[in-house]
């Protein structure tokens, strides 16, 4: 089934359009990486950009405050502690100062970056994840719990790993007969789906190592595809036809056998790579070394996925950043912003909605996925699941200063989550080391309080204990929340297969 751009419909993103920040916004004189694994290149999130960059004798990427314009000197400190080319770099969706790099060196890194940026290179991760025999491409971290990162090496093997331990908690090494192209969660994190050089799409339970869900031939070309879970729980991919024209469709789980919708775009060999944004519901396909990125938006009405616009500029690109819903500036209905890889040079692109209010447009933003996570890695691992928590952007966004740790203070069953890794490298010393601060800084005010009544720092240390408790109170509820949801789905679930709808 094709679709074409056809009858005008309402949608508050038909006028959707995108425009190219000035010159003296960009960022110059950047190496961008020649290397030829089909990735983005970049990762943004809204305190930093991240680009792999061209490294003698080695691998390494560039990590620059996202606020930096002008010219990058050469002498710019970098992340170079691989021994081989950086294929795919991902920030944290819960901590914006730590980002995973994949290497050809076999290896997976996890880097802190300090606030303000590097002073100097940085060579020393604070893990390295070692289990894959071949290089590793595909880096994808769980949406909900903390410190789950997922990655997948030319070796056809998927790895999952507890980042705050440096332990391989799930490997899958029969899953997938040949080269796995991409990886990507569903909404709660509970599945991911794949698309491998076997042209096949996969839904997996990772948990368990089983593959829920087949479909072969998603798209007949020899191309390499790609594939993003919905945050309904379709799948949208990228590929290409018999014929070498680029495509895009849209597959239901439910029924695997034929696609949704269909749309064959153009014959140019760039692979398309996929951007979803879960509150517009919008897909951004970019192509490598096309000089167009074309958005869409994907509803419930036939046919589904609805072109929108087209951006189009001079220059190819090589790659391209795109940055979370939490760094967009609503004061301008900014619903997105690319940052556009040229050869030497990093090009921001505002997608924008045009509005004449100057008040805060609250139905193109919906709350959104915030920096706390739902879960902690123990949590999913021993099998529960829940959606992102989320946060208001009304007023604008503010990140929160860096401390890989707060994120963790806060949060209950702080222990239980470093707990049996005697094994543990020391590279996963900021996850530990903030369990141990908790476990000996929350006992002291106690104590103090019981002792030292004439005490000056007694009021001080009460204020401390309070907010300490008023933090963690805040993170039960939020966890209750989460777990009373998944309860409600369970439930929904439960009465479907005793229906007899399942």
């Amino acid at each position: 089934m094709s679709f074409r751009r056809g009858v005008v419909r309402q949608s508050k993103f038909r006028h959707v359009f995108a425009q190219a920040w000035k010159a003296e916004h960009c960022i110059d004189d950047v190496r961008v990486s020649r290397v030829t694994w089909d990735t983005s290149l970049a990762a943004v999130n809204p305190k930093f950009i991240a680009v792999i960059i061209e490294a003698g004798g080695g691998g390494a990427f560039l990590v620059v405050p996202i606020s930096k314009s002008g010219r990058i000197d050469q002498s710019c400190p970098t992340v170079c502690g691989h021994a081989a080319p950086v294929l795919d770099i991902q920030w944290s969706p819960h901590d914006d100062n730590i980002i995973a790099s994949a290497s050809e060196d076999c290896t997976v890194k996890v880097w802190q970056i300090p606030d303000g940026g590097l002073t100097s290179p940085m060579t020393e991760a604070i893990v390295t994840l070692e289990g894959h025999s071949k290089r590793v491409g595909v880096l994808a971290w769980h949406p909900t719990a903390f410190n789950i990162l997922l990655t997948a090496g030319c070796d056809n093997v998927m790895c999952v790993w507890n980042v705050g331990t440096g332990e391989l908690v799930y490997q899958l090494d029969d899953a997938h007969p040949d080269l796995i192209y991409s990886v990507s969660w569903n909404k709660d994190g509970s599945a991911v789906c794949t698309v491998c050089k076997d042209k096949a799409l996969r839904v997996i339970d990772p948990r368990r190592g089983t593959v829920l869900k087949v479909k072969e031939k998603v798209h007949d070309g020899t191309r390499p595809m790609r594939a993003v879970f919905l945050s309904d729980g379709k799948i949208l991919t990228t590929g290409f036809s018999r014929m070498s024209e680029r495509q895009v469709a849209l597959w239901d789980t439910k029924d695997l056998s034929e696609p949704m919708a269909v749309q064959e775009m153009d014959t140019s060999n760039g692979v398309l790579l996929p951007f979803y944004d879960p509150d517009t519901n919008m897909v951004y396909l970019c192509g490598k070394g096309d000089c167009t990125i074309r958005y869409f938006e994907v509803t419930d009405e036939s046919p589904y996925v609805h072109f929108l616009s087209l951006y189009s500029s001079k220059e190819p690109q090589r790659g391209a950043g795109f940055l979370s819903k939490r760094g967009v500036d609503v004061n301008k209905c900014e619903i997105a912003r690319f940052y556009k890889l040229h050869e030497r040079k990093v090009e921001p692109i505002s997608m924008t909605v045009p509005r004449k209010s100057d008040l805060f447009q609250g139905d193109l933003y919906p709350d959104t996925a915030s920096l706390e996570p739902a879960l902690l890695a123990d949590e999913w691992i021993a099998g529960q699941d829940a959606p992102p928590l989320v946060v208001s952007l009304s007023g604008g966004y503010s990140a929160p200063p860096s401390k890989h740790r707060d994120t963790l203070r806060s949060k209950p069953k702080l222990v239980s989550q470093d707990s049996g890794t005697g094994a543990a490298p020391p590279s996963a010393a900021p996850t530990s080391t903030a369990a141990k601060e908790t476990e000996e800084e929350v006992p002291q005010p106690r104590v103090a309080t019981r002792e030292t009544d004439g005490n000056t720092e007694r009021p001080k240390r009460e204020d401390e204990l309070l907010n300490e408790l008023l933090a963690e109170m805040k993170a039960l509820r939020a966890v209750v929340l989460a777990q009373s949801q998944r309860i409600e789905l369970l439930e929904r679930q439960l009465a479907r297969i005793e229906d007899g709808d399942v």
